[in-house]
Formats: structure tokens, C-alpha cells, sequence
């Protein structure tokens, strides 16, 4: 039996350096910046004791954790009803930068799309893996990350028009 080689950092170091990009990549797949302080907390806990044991790499593991649980979280949520408001969210306000503004676009429609989705447009396009990747990250088919994938991009289209409005405008693919 092989022993993984001891991580490069330590685990208080690894927090410090890379704590603040894994609670990007949970608030995007989360939606709450509340829940992803939870994830990211919850995640390094279950890494904290196996520190030593996860080998070069211990951001993918930590990352990996994070996925797992994101998606048992959502599916006991997904037992509770949603809850829907009259009104979609204020669009940002004038006098923000585009960039700002399609950052703040984004997150709103983000926000909007079941777990599932959200998750999956996470792990492709911000964590940029392989559909192969995404399927073995959230225990799924690469065929079921592919429609859901499509469901999400097609749903974001719905929800958020104006940034493909916005992408045109700067001269992308219409």
C-alpha cells in the first residue's frame, strides 16, 4: 500500500492562503454568503484531521469535500418548498462599473437556478473541469452533467437576458 506524500503546507498555512478562494467558490455555489462560510467551514473541518494524509495537492481534496457536501445539503433541502417573491431583485444601481454590474447580473440569476444547476455551472465554467470531472465530483453521469449543463445555460438565458445583451454589446458571439 502506497502512502500519499504529506501536503506542502500546513493546514493553518493553507487556510490563510487559499481560505478566501474556496469562499468564492462556495458563495457561487451556494448563493448565501452565510451558507458558504458554513461549507468552507464544514469542509475544512472534515480535512483538518486527515491533514497529513492528503498529499500534494490538498486543495483539490478540500474542494472535493466542499462539492460532496454542497450537494447532500441541497438535496435535504430540496425537501423544504421554495419560497417565491412577487418581484424580482432591485438590477443594480447607476454610477457601477459593467463589470460590477454583470457580476452583480450574475449572481442575482445564479441565485435563481435549482442547486443542481448552479453546482454544475460552478464546477465548469468558474472551476473550469472536465464534464467527466463534474460527474465524478457530484456522483452523476458526464451525460447527466451535460443536460443539466444545457437546462442551466438555457435557464440562466431566461432569467438573465441582459447579459447576453450585455456580451453582444462587447462584441462577443451572438
Amino acid at each position: 500500500m502506497s502512502r500519499r506524500p504529506a501536503p506542502a503546507v500546513g493546514f493553518e498555512e493553507f487556510v490563510v492562503v487559499r481560505g478566501h478562494a474556496l469562499l468564492r467558490a462556495a458563495y457561487l455555489l451556494t448563493g448565501d454568503a452565510h451558507a458558504a462560510e458554513d461549507l468552507v467551514q464544514a469542509a475544512l473541518e472534515r480535512c483538518a484531521g486527515r491533514w497529513d494524509k492528503l498529499g500534494e495537492q490538498p486543495e483539490a481534496y478540500v474542494r472535493r469535500v466542499m462539492y460532496h457536501l454542497n450537494v447532500s445539503w441541497w438535496r435535504r433541502r430540496r425537501s423544504r418548498p421554495e419560497s417565491l417573491v412577487e418581484e424580482p431583485p432591485e438590477t443594480p444601481a447607476a454610477g457601477h462599473d459593467e463589470a460590477t454590474v454583470v457580476a452583480l447580473l450574475l449572481q442575482g440569476a445564479l441565485r435563481r437556478l435549482t442547486a443542481r444547476q448552479r453546482t454544475v455551472l460552478v464546477l465548469r465554467f468558474y472551476e473550469d473541469l472536465s464534464e467527466a470531472q463534474v460527474a465524478d465530483a457530484m456522483g452523476c453521469s458526464v451525460g447527466t452533467v451535460k443536460s443539466q449543463t444545457s437546462a442551466a445555460l438555457r435557464r440562466l438565458r431566461q432569467l438573465a437576458p441582459e447579459l447576453d445583451e450585455l456580451r453582444v454589446r462587447q462584441g462577443g458571439v451572438s
